[in-house]
């Protein structure tokens, strides 16, 4: 992986970890696309840079970080059950990062979802913002579970959780922001665990570059979300996935390979 190829997936990783158009999935067509195998090395720069990305959120909400206990015995309760079942289907999981077949399935389908959330959902901005009960927060986090598949969404599905709950759009997506630090920094620990052999200096160099620039995208990733989430929804969000997704698979059906292009 050459520093270029660093800065162009963390600009991926930061513009798309907190909109729900999946970051994972756009990471395995960003690699695709550049032409890089996704080796050991490859899945753990992927999976790093999420790092950066979520500093964005401490640095953004970090009020909200001092709030209360509460705030964490629920962000812990969301947390939970992909906690659970990444620790049992973590094989699974790892096998289907490099498969963009599974991406572009999973991008068409949710982005078709995406298109019926706000009608569905709409009586949720009528009504007042809710406390969120810990049992809602348990709900949150098994939508999470779902986006372990690569390429349905961690904050798609997490936001259309908190909507279930009678949550508004801004809310939901705030506690999916929140909710991306004790996951995503749990993940990155473990692949660091997993893979501090292969950590050389100049590994060390590209995940440092990874991390520092998704970190600055995702600040501004962030505010755009909010502000488009707030004036239009998520129906733009829901076409966006439907073309792309739509493209990847007619390409693979005719057999071109997204690295050429």
């Amino acid at each position: 992986m050459t520093t270029t190829q660093a800065i162009l997936l963390a600009i991926i990783e930061g513009l798309t970890e907190f909109l729900p158009i999946s970051s994972t999935g756009h990471m395995i067509i960003g690699t695709s696309l550049l032409g890089l195998q996704p080796d050991e090395f490859v899945k753990m720069f992927t999976v790093n840079i999420q790092f950066g990305a979520i500093l964005s959120v401490v640095v953004l909400y970090w009020k909200r970080f001092f709030q209360s206990l509460d705030f964490y015995y629920k962000l812990i309760i969301a947390f939970i059950p992909a906690a659970i079942f990444g620790g049992l289907l973590h094989k699974q999981i790892d096998e289907l990062l490099g498969s963009v077949e599974t991406v572009a399935v999973a991008l068409l389908l949710g982005g078709i979802v995406l298109m019926f959330v706000d009608k569905y959902f709409a009586a949720n901005e009528k009504q007042p913002e809710k406390n969120i009960s810990y049992l809602s927060s348990l709900i949150i986090g098994f939508f999470q579970v779902i986006s372990m598949i690569p390429g349905v969404s961690r904050s798609g599905a997490t936001i259309v959780g908190g909507l279930s709950q009678k949550l508004s759009r801004k809310q939901a997506a705030e506690f999916s922001f929140f909710l991306a630090v004790p996951t995503m920094a749990a993940a990155t620990c473990f692949e660091l665990l997993k893979n501090y052999k292969m950590i050389d200096s100049s590994n060390i160099k590209l995940l440092l570059i990874g991390n520092v620039v998704a970190f600055i995208v995702a600040l501004i990733a962030i505010k755009a979300f909010i502000g488009i989430l707030n004036k239009y929804g998520f129906k733009y969000f829901g076409i966006y996935r439907i073309i792309i997704g739509g493209t990847i698979i007619i390409l693979l059906a005719m057999k071109i390979n997204l690295a050429v292009l």
